[in-house]
């Protein structure tokens, strides 16, 4: 319970820094996270100050917007900040499926009936067995305590768009009827990685989308590659309603 008071002690402090798109504000909520125990004091001297020198060379790699984006830099910025950013990934994502995988745990946690010192302190004690680091107990307890653990997997996706982004992974989804065999797998991934060239690397995602009816659809960056058979087949029905113009022929 005393450290379910620890970690609920910096909570009005980092809703403040949420707010803010400062730099030193965003360094003193990494602090919060990093060293809870002693975090109101330093947040307190450092809230309206510029950061360190050091401090400024940790950026996040991309620029996220709304109430997910702002908590996925937060947690990013401590992550990298405590060189636990694989491990913080893992947990968050970890912990976002286990929501996923147990109704009666998901519902405890939307129920808006039960008090957040309840769920702080049940967060607590799940974060405890399961081994969470310190980062992680702190994160989600403040997700408990402002009552944003029913966004938590919005925040997990947000937060592997970060941590790819760090890596310089391009994320490529594919979608297809049936799973597509290793090889058909690893020479489009080639293919995609010619692409997009040196420094990124590719990571692909299957998706089994049983309503494209055969063929494959790829969603890359900004760009979609559809050559499923419902579109081909879509595109045929156009052309055959579309009238003959004798005169053309």
């Amino acid at each position: 319970m005393a450290m379910a008071g620890r970690m609920r002690s910096i909570i009005p402090q980092f809703n403040q820094l949420l707010k803010s798109e400062s730099q030193a504000q965003r360094s003193a909520l990494t602090r919060a996270l990093l060293c809870p125990t002693t975090a109101n004091s330093e947040i307190s001297r450092n809230y309206a100050t510029s950061s360190k020198k050091s401090e400024a060379k940790v950026k996040v790699p991309l620029v996220l917007f709304g109430g997910t984006g702002n908590y996925a830099s937060a947690l990013y910025l401590a992550a990298v900040k405590a060189n636990s950013l694989d491990k913080a990934e893992k947990e968050l994502v970890d912990f976002a499926e286990a929501l996923k995988r147990s109704a009666t745990f998901s519902q405890f946690i939307s129920d808006p009936t039960v008090h957040k010192d309840t769920k702080v302190k049940v967060i607590s004690d799940v974060c405890a067995d399961a081994k969470f680091s310190e980062i992680m107990k702190n994160f989600l307890a403040v997700l408990a305590e402002n009552g944003r653990l029913k966004y938590v997997d919005g925040i997990a996706k947000k937060f592997q768009e970060l941590t790819m982004a760090h890596r310089g992974e391009v994320k490529a989804i594919v979608s297809t009827v049936i799973p597509l065999p290793a090889e058909e797998e690893k020479e489009l991934k080639e293919t995609l990685q010619y692409i997009i060239g040196e420094g990124k690397k590719v990571k692909l995602e299957q998706k089994i989308d049983p309503s494209i009816l055969g063929g494959i659809v790829v969603e890359f960056g900004e760009k979609v590659f559809d050559m499923s058979i419902k579109t081909r087949a879509k595109q045929m029905e156009r052309f055959l309603r579309e009238p003959v113009n004798f005169n053309s022929l």
